[in-house]
Parts: C-alpha cells; sequence; structure tokens
C-alpha cells in the first residue's frame, strides 16, 4: 500500500537510485517517474547507464550519446558512461593537454580506472551531485532531481555502496575528494532515495527480498517505494461461458502467480508498494503516459 507521504517523499529528493531484476521493466519505471516529477513541476534529468540506451525509446528522442537531451519541459534524459567520466576528471584536475593524453593512454589509468572496486560507481553518482550542484552544461538547466537508472539489483547494494569503498580506500587527491563528497551524498535520506522495482514473479521477488535484507543489514536503508509492475489484471467475478477457454485459464494462472508472490512480498517487506498492469502497449510515450496515470494513483496523487 502506498500514501500521500510516499509521493510527497518522492517529491523532495535529489536524487532517485532506480534498481531491479533485470527484465522486469526497471527503465520504463524511471521514465514514469521522470514524467510524475517534471509534470509535478521539478526540473528533472533521467541518467541512464546501460550501453543498450534503453530510455529514449521509451520517450521516443534521439539517442543522447553522452549529451543532455530534452523530451519536454522540466525533463531531460542523459546517458552515461562510467569510464568516460573517470576521464573527464583526469582532464578537469590536470588541464595540461599533453600530459591528460599521456595519462589516458597509460595501461596503468587504464587497468587502474577498470579494476578499482566501486570506482565506475562513484564516478558516476559524482558526475550526478556535481550536475545537481549546478556544473552542467551552458544552457540547460540545473536539475533538481536526478533519476538514475540503476543496474540491476544484482550489483544494486554495491552500487549504493561503492562511493564509500572508495573514500575508505582512497583518502586523498580528487579521487578521494569526489569519493567523499558522494559518500556523504548518498548516506543522507533526505536527498536520496531508492525504488525498487519488480515483477509478480517468484524469481523477481527473491532478488527483490534479498536486495531489501541487504539495504537494511550493510547499508542501513529502506527504499522509498517497491513498484510491482507488469500484473495481470485482476479475474472478473464471472467464469467465461467456454469452460475450456484457454486463454482465460493462461490469465487466470498467470494472476494466481502474481498474486501468490505479492502476498510473499507483503509477509518480507511492510513498506510502501505500488501496483502497475501489464499493458498490451510497445515500450514508448503512450505505455509511459498510461503507466505514469496509474502510479501517480497509487502513489494517492489522484487520477
Amino acid at each position: 500500500m502506498t500514501s500521500n507521504t510516499t509521493l510527497a517523499r518522492l517529491m523532495k529528493l535529489e536524487l532517485i537510485i532506480v534498481t531491479g531484476k533485470g527484465g522486469v521493466g526497471k527503465s520504463s519505471v524511471s521514465a514514469v517517474l521522470g514524467r510524475l516529477l517534471s509534470d509535478a513541476g521539478r526540473q528533472t534529468l533521467l541518467v541512464e547507464v546501460d550501453p543498450r540506451e534503453n530510455l529514449h525509446h521509451l520517450l521516443e528522442v534521439p539517442p543522447s550519446g553522452g549529451k543532455m537531451v530534452e523530451v519536454a519541459p522540466r525533463l531531460w534524459v542523459q546517458h552515461l558512461l562510467p569510464r568516460t567520466i573517470l576521464d573527464d576528471l583526469v582532464r578537469e584536475k590536470l588541464k595540461v593537454g599533453p600530459l591528460v593524453k599521456r595519462i589516458l593512454a597509460s595501461p596503468i589509468h587504464q587497468h587502474f580506472t577498470e579494476a578499482a572496486p566501486g570506482l565506475k560507481e562513484a564516478a558516476v553518482f559524482g558526475r550526478c551531485l556535481r550536475l545537481l550542484e549546478g556544473h552542467g552544461p551552458r544552457g540547460i538547466p540545473t536539475p533538481e532531481v536526478i533519476i538514475l537508472d540503476a543496474p540491476a539489483t544484482g550489483h544494486g547494494a554495491s552500487w549504493l555502496g561503492a562511493a564509500q569503498l572508495v573514500s575508505d580506500v582512497i583518502s586523498s587527491g580528487p579521487i578521494g575528494h569526489m569519493a567523499s563528497l558522494v559518500a556523504e551524498f548518498l548516506a543522507d535520506s533526505d536527498r536520496s532515495g531508492v525504488v525498487v522495482v519488480t515483477t509478480g514473479e517468484e524469481m523477481p521477488v527473491q532478488e527483490t527480498l534479498e536486495f531489501l535484507e541487504t539495504m537494511e543489514t550493510q547499508l542501513n536503508r529502506r527504499p522509498e517505494l517497491v513498484v510491482a509492475n507488469a500484473l495481470y489484471p485482476e479475474l472478473p467475478e464471472e467464469a467465461p461461458a467456454d469452460p475450456d477457454d484457454t486463454l482465460f485459464d493462461l490469465w487466470a494462472h498467470r494472476r494466481a502467480i502474481n498474486e501468490k508472490e505479492l502476498i510473499r512480498l507483503s509477509h518480507e517487506w511492510q513498506g510502501p508498494v505500488a501496483h502497475l498492469p501489464l499493458l498490451p502497449l510497445d515500450p514508448g510515450p503512450a505505455l509511459v503516459g498510461r503507466l505514469g496515470r496509474r502510479l501517480k494513483t497509487e502513489l494517492g496523487g489522484g487520477a
């Protein structure tokens, strides 16, 4: 169940990290949240790090290519590559062209940026923090909130703990300073929060429950919201006229699985849950719009 409190809290956050098992519609929910917050008047930036770039398909805009692309008033989307962010950090701090080229071409630098635990993840959060502080491209409004379409829950906890890990290992220099600021930012529950996406199926719910436990035991955090996505519609009260209707049987079977898993989720997680339906729509603005209206209703914001 959800309440106006959940919606009000999401509206106040500066960074919302959306995660979930692969294939549950995490990018769709990220796009829906982006629409919801931007329509409410907040300058919103959607950020994704998946090399495949999914968000531009959902929002019907050109691929980002690393730049900020305007989707609608107060809504932008950007694709970030962690390695590019780290290279930009070198350029920003050194500034001397020949030296920058030597560092970026160095096998030591390349090995370090690829192998250092948590470094690329911390770099993404560091870029988000700088954008929120107004260090973005000229002519583009400073975002009031960033929605990060993060990797799947299998890596989600390591992402959330990455900055603190880097800060503990590297205590000085630009990387240590960045990691320290990011760790402090992510630890502030008044500024950042997490939305977990699942479906009403056994494996996604199990992975969600494991992630929730990891968040609480290792990070001392709870998500703001769990979104149960792509749920089969509730069955009609009257049975079909044809007792051998295989489509209805399939519908009843899948809905029963959904209900069983939602009950299991509710036994382990007493926080807010929003239910979004499975819709006969291809990924795109129409799907985002329909789900956005449903999510607003689920969160107590009206139709």
